[in-house]
């Protein structure tokens, strides 16, 4: 038995650089099981070759695409039968939004070091549950993808700027955010429409089964489990007796709407009180409908599309290691 498991993926952009360091930690720890794929379908025969191993914890090292690949394969694959191992993430990727909501941050060696020393010294202190969000299409057959965070209308027009426009630029992933945002916010409250701003967002219609729908073009639309909320929001507010683990926050594109929420996310009290254009909620279901509207979980990209929409529930908790105290 390995005390601890961990997934590889070598073409994520973090493990070009670590992976060498991560392959050296490895070789001179003997309790460490290290798998690498090169492909994101040959997370389920990593899976299955893991299991036989029966580590305490299973460390996944990627971005946020692979965690969520390796996350829906844990789910439904089966491979460890009725008890997988609580899932750990290394701080590796542009984003880190899982990494960070469980306590992993800086160097990931370090972090690796503090997940050994857990699983040596005892791990019931350090695990916390989360629901994952369930995305599918809604019919009886299809397969949800399984993630953490989903952000959708205008904040994935963002997030693709980002990717596309701003990275390649080779900028530290801090600054390249904030010139994301600057840019974001800019082309909403200036109305501005250029090929090297983020596009227009597309109309959606929204729908929180049992509570109600908002409907028209929004500024951001973001769902999640994690605790720690992008732009340091909350959806607090939620009514009483309608409350559920898929937390949505959503911004009206509307000048005014949009400055609001960024000085009430700059002090911290985003979707702490009630603000005009501003819609904060949980639930256990949400359908977000649209004609060819576009959303990222985790950083892979789905569509909705007319007569065909997008449909999120949530799993039962599942269990990972939170690093902090």
């Amino acid at each position: 038995m390995a005390s601890v498991a961990l997934l590889s993926n070598p073409r994520s952009t973090g493990n070009r650089a670590l992976l060498p360091r991560v392959r050296s930690f490895c070789a001179q720890h003997s309790d460490i099981f290290h798998y690498e794929v090169e492909q994101i379908d040959q997370i389920g025969e990593a899976l299955r070759t893991i299991a036989r191993v029966e580590p305490k914890v299973l460390v996944i090292n990627g971005g946020d695409g692979t965690v969520q690949a390796a996350l829906t394969e844990l789910y439904h694959g089966g491979h460890f039968g009725s008890n997988p191992p609580p899932v750990a993430v290394l701080p590796n990727g542009k984003t880190n939004l899982i990494a960070l909501d469980l306590g992993a941050s800086g160097d990931p060696i370090v972090a690796l070091e503090r997940v050994m020393d857990i699983a040596r010294t005892g791990l019931a202190e350090h695990i916390v549950v989360r629901e994952l969000i369930a995305l599918s299409d809604g019919g009886a057959n299809s397969r949800p993808v399984l993630g953490m965070f989903l952000g959708g209308a205008g904040l994935v027009d963002w997030m693709l700027f980002c990717r596309h426009k701003i990275y390649p630029l080779g900028l530290p992933n801090g600054f390249s955010h904030l010139i994301t945002a600057i840019a974001g916010v800019m082309a909403v409250i200036f109305g501005i429409r250029a090929a090297f701003l983020p596009q227009r967002p597309r109309p959606l219609k929204v729908s929180l089964v049992r509570q109600g729908q908002v409907q028209g073009s929004f500024a951001l639309l973001m769902v999640t489990t994690l605790h720690r909320l992008l732009l340091r929001g909350s959806a607090g507010h939620a009514p009483a007796g309608k409350s559920g683990p898929l937390q949505i926050m959503i911004i009206e594109q509307r000048p005014m709407t949009v400055l609001r929420a960024l000085a009430a996310a700059i002090f911290g009290r985003l979707g702490r009180h009630r603000l005009s254009g501003v819609h904060v909620a949980r639930g256990d279901e949400i359908r977000i409908e649209g004609d060819r509207s576009s959303v990222i979980l985790d950083g892979e990209l789905y569509q909705a599309n007319a007569g065909r929409p997008i449909v999120l529930t949530h799993t039962p908790p599942v269990p990972f290691v939170r690093l902090a105290a």
